[in-house]
């Protein structure tokens, strides 16, 4: 029997790295693309030298690679895309690729026969750009462009997911999309990616915003599986699923749990952190209530805990980053 084949876009990227490992453990064929093969031997380094991985040059920007990139493949999941949080000088850098470039891997995609296409998209693209609420986001939810708190990665994350849910409309090509929250977990190289910079400040004895601030947390783990279950699942087309393990957590709390952590294995970097956070104790932020109820019943999701994302991403990052 063939193995089936799975296009895994960005091939370097943290969760696609990720998706990468858990598609070949279940037996895939897996195809990944990169900017320029000459990265080939650094991402096989972090990941593995499974034959059964292969490389092909395409970048988001241009046509060139994508008919290659796609041909014989089963099934699609478009992970590439660019990550600048805050302001950048011209938002078009970061809107141009991911709208356009999901559009070039879409149209690929529908040309080769492609099954279905699962696309990264974020939480930016549902529960930013809204006034302070006690509202529960769920997938039915859409960010509002010129809203308070928007920046060009949330803007750049909705035209992408809404031009894709255009384009499958009009191409009945199958589509899924995934909505993470802040992504944390066990990095796989010397490139630390999603909310571990959060982690990464703590444990270099830094405080990143204020302790009261909340933030929903899931492991990439958890988001790599998400997206093969997208994949597979038959009642999972046409539908956007929103990931996340459970309620906020605030950034103090993060702290204490590093603290904890890592007391007995590396008390020095314990200390730092518990230094960090001034003694009154600041009030938690309001935070966004999130539901990833649809993704636990259509998917089957079982997610771990925050907290084992959090500490499992300082783990990595002390053996891969901190150990001489």
């Amino acid at each position: 029997m063939t193995r089936q084949r799975v296009l895994v876009t960005g091939g370097s990227g943290f969760i696609a790295g990720h998706c990468i490992l858990q598609l070949l453990d279940r037996g895939y064929s897996v195809r990944t693309t990169v900017r320029s093969t000459t990265k080939e031997g650094a991402v096989r380094a972090v990941l593995t030298d499974n034959d059964d991985l292969t490389f092909v040059e395409a970048d988001l920007l241009s046509d060139d690679g994508w008919a290659a990139a796609v041909a014989g493949v089963d099934f699609v999941l478009h992970v590439a895309s660019p990550v600048h949080l805050g302001n950048v000088d011209d938002e078009n850098t970061v809107i141009a690729p991911a709208r356009e470039g999901t559009l070039r891997v879409l149209r690929a995609a529908r040309d080769a026969g492609v099954r279905r296409v699962v696309l990264t998209s974020a939480f930016h693209a549902a529960g930013f750009g809204h006034p302070p609420t006690d509202h529960t986001f769920t997938e039915d939810d859409w960010s509002v462009l010129d809203g308070p708190g928007m920046d060009a990665y949330g803007r750049a994350k909705t035209l992408a997911e809404r031009a894709a849910w255009d384009f499958a409309a009009e191409a009945s090509t199958e589509l899924v999309t995934l909505l993470p929250v802040a992504v944390m977990g066990p990095i796989m190289g010397g490139e630390i990616s999603g909310a571990n910079h959060l982690v990464r400040l703590l444990l270099d004895g830094r405080l990143p915003g204020s302790p009261g601030m909340q933030i929903p947390i899931v492991d990439v783990r958890d988001v790599a599986e998400a997206h093969v279950l997208a994949m597979t699942e038959g009642a999972a087309a046409g539908h956007r699923f929103l990931l996340s393990s459970g309620p906020a957590i605030t950034v103090r709390r993060i702290g204490a749990l590093l603290s904890a952590h890592l007391e007995k294995c590396a008390p020095d970097l314990a200390a730092r952190i518990a230094a960090v956070f001034p003694p009154d104790a600041a009030p938690p932020e309001q935070a966004k209530k999130v539901s990833s109820e649809k993704a636990r019943r259509v998917l089957g999701w079982r997610p771990r805990a925050s907290e084992e994302a959090v500490t499992a991403g300082a783990d990595s990052m002390i053996r891969r980053l901190l150990v001489p």
